[in-house]
């Protein structure tokens, strides 16, 4: 698929085998981390240019864009690319849920407990 994004940006990404890059959403203010999502190039694109979080569905293999069925939105205030540019750190300020279980974060579940 063809992508608006910067060809400056596209060149500095490292991409899965399937193109795709892990974005983790952190609430900008608090650094509460809220969830993984994926993000192409043309993701990346929608969300850089529209300000609201763009992912790319694994499962039904489509483009869906934060809160459009949820209300839940997540409104970006920035987006940073990690040291190996492989990993997307999106910056948002988080409208209700950002889990589709209904909670705050996808991380809430229970700390898994380390060996000793």
């Amino acid at each position: 698929m063809s992508s608006n994004l910067d060809p400056a940006i596209a060149a500095r990404l490292k991409r899965s085998p399937d193109g795709l890059v892990p974005a983790i959403a952190q609430q900008y203010d608090t650094g509460e981390v809220l969830m993984l999502g994926w993000m192409d190039d043309e993701a990346l694109h929608r969300t850089l240019t529209t300000g609201r979080c763009t992912y790319w569905s694994r499962s039904r293999r489509e483009y869906w864009v934060k809160g459009d069925t949820s209300g839940h939105v997540q409104h970006v205030k920035s987006v940073a690319l990690d040291c190996d540019a492989d990993t997307l750190l999106v910056k948002v300020d988080q409208v209700g849920a950002a889990c589709h279980t209904g909670a705050r974060t996808c991380f809430d579940a229970d700390v898994l407990p380390l060996g000793e």
